[in-house]
C-alpha cells in the first residue's frame, strides 16, 4: 500500500481484486473504478471467479499468495470465503474480529489484514429506512458471513425481540449466542414470520447459483419491514412479494453502495462520494437490465 500514500494523486495506482463464486458479472469493479477516476487515481479492479471447492484453506491460501505476488493492494471477499479466509490472515481489524468474517483484505508491509464493511453498510441502510423507529420483533434469515455482520448491526439497534434463523440450526444458535438473540432452524419460519415487525434476508438466495426466496412472501404481514440484501435484481421475488403484501421494503442497493464506499476508503485513504456511488450503482443496474434482461431476470443476483 506504500504506493497509495506517496507521490501526487494523479500518479497513484491501485490494484484490487474480488474473490468469490459467481462474481464474474459483479458490478463492484465498475463502482470502484468510477470512484477511483473521480479521485484522479489509476484504479484497476478485477473479479477473480472461484470454482466450487476453492474456498477450502489450501486453495484459498494459494489465491492470497498469488494476489500478493502479483502486486494487488487488496481484495474484496464474498461468498463462500468470508469466514474461511479469517484464519489465513495475519490480523483482523475490529470490524472483522467482532463478527469473525472478512469482506475486505489489505496487503500492507508484508501483512494481510482483514476488515469487514458489512456491519456499517447494513446499519446505514436500515437506519435510513427505520428513521428512529424500533425494529420490534426481528427475524434474520441467514447465519453465514453476511448474516454475522447483519446480526451485529441489528443487535446494536436493540430490537424488542431478535431471532436468527438458518437451515443449520447449530449455526443459527452460535450466531444468536454471540449477539444476544434466539436461534433456530428454518422450519420455524412459518411461525416466526407472521409475528415479525422486521424480516431480513441475509442468505445467498437470489444469487445466480442460488435461485429462490428465503421466505414465502405470503407469510408476511403488511406492517412488516422487509430487507433483502440482494441488489441484482433490485426487485427480487421477496421484494416484489413484500410490496404486494403492502410491506415497507429496503432493497440491497444502499448496503451494496456503502460496502463499496467503505472498502474504497480502506483501500485508498480517500473519502468516497457516496451520493455519486449510489447514482453509479443505480445506473449500472439499469443499464445491465436494458442490455441483457435475461441476465437479471427474477432471482438472478450478485455476490454477497
Amino acid at each position: 500500500m506504500t504506493s497509495l500514500r506517496t507521490g501526487s494523486k494523479a500518479h497513484r495506482s491501485v490494484l484490487i481484486g474480488l474473490i468469490g463464486e459467481g462474481v464474474g458479472p459483479s458490478l463492484t469493479p465498475a463502482m470502484h473504478e468510477l470512484e477511483g477516476a473521480r479521485h484522479g487515481l489509476s484504479y484497476v479492479y478485477r473479479a477473480v471467479d472461484m470454482k466450487p471447492g476453492e474456498a477450502e484453506p489450501a486453495r484459498l491460501q494459494a489465491l492470497l499468495d498469488s494476489a500478493r505476488r502479483l502486486g494487488f493492494d487488496g481484495l474484496n471477499v464474498t461468498h463462500p470465503a468470508k469466514q474461511a479466509i479469517v484464519p489465513l490472515l495475519d490480523s483482523l481489524a475490529p470490524s472483522a474480529a467482532s463478527v469473525e468474517a472478512v469482506n475486505t483484505v489489505v496487503f500492507s508491509d508484508g501483512r494481510a489484514v482483514g476488515h469487514n464493511t458489512d456491519v456499517t453498510a447494513f446499519a446505514a441502510s436500515i437506519d435510513e429506512a427505520r428513521d428512529g423507529e424500533s425494529l420490534g420483533f426481528t427475524v434474520l434469515i441467514g447465519a453465514g458471513g453476511a448474516g454475522a455482520a447483519v446480526a451485529r448491526a441489528i443487535a446494536e439497534r436493540q430490537p424488542e425481540h431478535f431471532v436468527v434463523v438458518d437451515i443449520d440450526a447449530d449455526r443459527a444458535a452460535a450466531l444468536a449466542s454471540a449477539t444476544g438473540a434466539a436461534g433456530t432452524g428454518a422450519d420455524e419460519l412459518v411461525d416466526l414470520v407472521p409475528r415479525a415487525d422486521t424480516v431480513v434476508n441475509a442468505t445467498p438466495l437470489g444469487m445466480v447459483a442460488h435461485p429462490g426466496a428465503a421466505v414465502d412472501p405470503a407469510l408476511l404481514q403488511p406492517r412488516t419491514l422487509v430487507v433483502d440484501i440482494v441488489y441484482r435484481p433490485v426487485d427480487t421475488a421477496l421484494v416484489r412479494g413484500a410490496r404486494d403484501r403492502g410491506c415497507r421494503v429496503v432493497t440491497g442497493l444502499g448496503m451494496a453502495m456503502n460496502q463499496a464506499a467503505d472498502a474504497f476508503e480502506i483501500f485508498t485513504g480517500e473519502p468516497a462520494d457516496r451520493a455519486a456511488m449510489l447514482a453509479d450503482l443505480t445506473d449500472l443496474v439499469a443499464a445491465e437490465a436494458t442490455r441483457n434482461p435475461a441476465h437479471v431476470a427474477p432471482m438472478k443476483g450478485q455476490e454477497r
